[in-house]
């Protein structure tokens, strides 16, 4: 696990899974624009938080690429769900700006909702097809970049389900965090 406070604000990474991260306010469901139950993020979090999540989601989609909505939890541990639609690469255009574009408004929202932690996934990089070192690159310097206006929140963790992703993201933490591009 790495962690680094910038700004303030705590960011670390963790392997382990999004659905069941029961000390922070917020999880991010890595969306699709319908808010509907799919695979992979979005499966496990509308599994794990039951039908009355897609029913409050019905009327706040469609979402664009880039685009975040906050609904309650239901039945996940956690007050709020965000939900953000990344980028399809190679479809979505401009990707890096759509994709750093849902850290920054999630954030917002949490913000915003005066929510003190925050979970992401790893947006657009499973089905969406973006490669994982660009997306971590883009999603940590995104909050990075928040984490300087950032009233409310003081946690940001991301969840990786790989090991894989784990050891790429706390590299590219220490990387951003220690002032390299």
């Amino acid at each position: 696990m790495a962690e680094r406070v910038l700004h303030g604000v705590t960011i670390e990474c963790v392997q382990g899974n999004i659905a069941s991260q029961p000390d922070v306010d917020a999880v991010v469901n890595a969306a699709n624009a319908a808010l509907r139950m799919g695979g992979g993020v979005a499966g496990a979090i509308h599994r794990a938080a039951g039908p009355g999540l897609e029913e409050e989601c019905r009327p706040l989609a469609p979402i664009r690429p880039g685009e975040a909505v906050m609904t309650g939890a239901h039945r996940l541990p956690n007050r709020h769900v965000i939900h953000c639609l990344g980028p399809v690469y190679g479809r979505d255009e401009p990707a890096a700006e759509l994709l750093a574009s849902c850290y920054r408004s999630a954030l917002d929202l949490a913000d915003g909702g005066g929510l003190r932690s925050v979970a992401f996934p790893a947006i657009s990089t499973g089905a969406f097809g973006y490669p994982a070192e660009q997306a971590a690159r883009i999603a940590l310097g995104a909050v990075i970049e928040s984490a300087q206006r950032l009233q409310s929140v003081r946690h940001v963790r991301f969840v990786l389900f790989q090991k894989s992703d784990l050891l790429l993201h706390e590299r590219v933490l220490e990387e951003l965090a220690a002032g390299k591009k």
